[in-house]
């Protein structure tokens, strides 16, 4: 389903946005930070100088499955559903029920190993590491976002190519 109600919108880098990444892991560390190996800022709003939509991406890496369900339970108390993997293997995907202040995020908890959570953070640390492809994903973003303004479906399928040019680069290089 083409989800056309919600405007791409691709802002200059914030280094407001580390600071309210830290602000949400604090948060999550307080419920499960027990249970979980790490908690990582991923997507474009973790690579420093590259603009992104202001919506953080958050990886909570788990050590395996079997603590899974009492991470449900615990961010159920603290006011996450769970919403499936929706459609993605190796990521479930949580939503705050109400209003919690924060800026706007993605909350996902991965296995150690889980392909998702290994691709953000190949495709994230080479962004952190190599300028000119950063620069790159940033004109290929602006471009998308002007022509499918109004399509984020459309935007995030038109950026797979790069992103999967990064990952064999990376994390699936011979």
């Amino acid at each position: 389903m083409v989800n056309k109600t919600k405007e791409v919108r691709i802002v200059p880098y914030d280094p407001a946005w580390k600071i309210a990444f830290e602000s949400m892991r604090a948060e999550l560390e307080r419920h499960i930070g027990d249970l979980v190996l790490a908690i990582e800022h991923v997507g474009s709003t973790s690579v420093e100088g590259l603009g992104a939509k202001p919506i953080l991406d958050i990886d909570v890496v788990m050590d395996s499955y079997e603590v899974f369900p009492a991470i449900v339970e615990r961010l159920g108390k603290a006011g996450f559903r769970h919403e499936g993997n929706l459609g993605v293997e190796g990521r479930e995907a949580f939503k705050r029920t109400y209003e919690d202040g924060f800026m706007a995020y993605h909350l996902y908890v991965c296995p150690k190993d889980g392909r998702g959570y290994l691709e953000h953070i190949a495709f994230r640390d080479y962004l952190r590491a190599h300028p000119a492809a950063r620069e790159r994903y940033q004109r290929l973003k602006e471009d998308l976002a002007a022509e499918f303004r109004y399509d984020r479906d459309t935007y995030c399928e038109r950026k797979t190519g790069f992103v999967r040019g990064i990952l064999n680069k990376t994390l699936y290089k011979d």
